[in-house]
């Protein structure tokens, strides 16, 4: 009997020490990213001297191709081109999800569990390219008609693409948000006399907004990193756009379709990197947002 307790002790030590080697190499992977990429983006500001605040506020992108430098890195287009597609993504995807996962959840969740989770668990499987490959056949093709434009490239395409491939995302967390709601706050609702939609709308919804926003927040933070598939609809032109119907581009499109043609090391290869490092810093932040949010939430709990 002892010996038995001692293996078992001794395999929960073995399992708990694989667990925490796994846990400290996702951490020492992600600093290791981390501190490459500032190694490779400050190269902007400190190799080739250009302020923190032309990199992020002027719209003139010219870097020269060589190590000599003397371009010029504003890389505001592209920041605005991935705030303005991201934004109207979030606008177009986050009614249609949260919706879902109150059907899926309050009005039918029989019908949820069977048919519409599986079906939202196929959309988060779907290749990135497959959605840009659609946008490009299809929908580009549709707007250019339908509005009369010489191109179909455009915002609107980006961010229709964009807020189909974080419909899952946002659905399904927002889903799981709704569902940890515990059933004595409806069975309260209803023993006040309140019908269902205003248990839905006044008592589900408020409790589980924390974790709504996480999951918009993450959806976001999806959308932000996304870049083959708005490649391949945006028009990938180094302009602000006039309009949603406009073609643009964005931190993600530019850093996929150049950083392969950049020489190594030149003022436009380092201008390449420091956007990757803006598209770091940004996650950082996402993730600093969905903790701060999370934390919030408990505490009102």
């Amino acid at each position: 009997m002892e010996s038995s307790h001692t293996a078992v002790y001794r395999q929960n030590n073995i399992w708990r020490g694989i667990i925490t080697a796994c846990g400290l190499l996702m951490i020492i992977i992600t600093l290791a990213i981390g501190a490459f990429l500032c190694y490779k983006g400050v190269g902007t500001f400190t190799t080739y001297g250009h302020s923190v605040g032309e990199f992020l506020f002027s719209s003139q992108w010219a870097p020269a191709d060589n190590a000599q430098g003397g371009g010029k890195v504003g890389a505001a287009m592209f920041i605005f081109g991935s705030i303005i597609t991201c934004a109207l993504a979030l606008l177009i995807s986050t009614p249609f999800s949260i919706a879902s996962a109150i059907f899926m959840t309050e009005i039918s969740p029989g019908i949820g569990r069977k048919i519409l989770q599986p079906a939202v668990e196929i959309f988060v499987g779907i290749p990135s390219v497959v959605y840009g490959w659609i946008g490009l056949t299809i929908l580009v093709p549709f707007i250019k008609d339908l509005f009369d434009l010489k191109f179909g490239f455009s915002v609107l395409a980006a961010g229709i693409v964009l807020a189909v491939m974080i419909y899952p995302t946002i659905t399904s967390l927002s889903a799981d948000a709704i569902r940890s709601i515990p059933k004595s706050f409806r069975q309260a609702s209803y023993g006040l006399g309140a019908t269902r939609w205003q248990t839905i709308s006044q008592v589900v919804i408020p409790a589980s907004k924390s974790g709504l926003m996480t999951a918009i927040v993450l959806g976001l933070a999806r959308a932000f990193g996304e870049a083959l598939a708005v490649a391949m609809v945006i028009g990938k032109m180094k302009a602000f756009p006039e309009s949603l119907l406009s073609p643009t581009t964005n931190l993600t499109a530019a850093i996929a379709s150049d950083m392969g043609g950049a020489m190594e090391g030149s003022e436009y290869n380092i201008a390449l990197w420091s956007m990757a490092l803006l598209l770091f810093i940004i996650s950082l932040v996402f993730i600093f947002i969905i903790h701060y949010i999370s934390a919030k939430g408990g505490h009102k709990a």
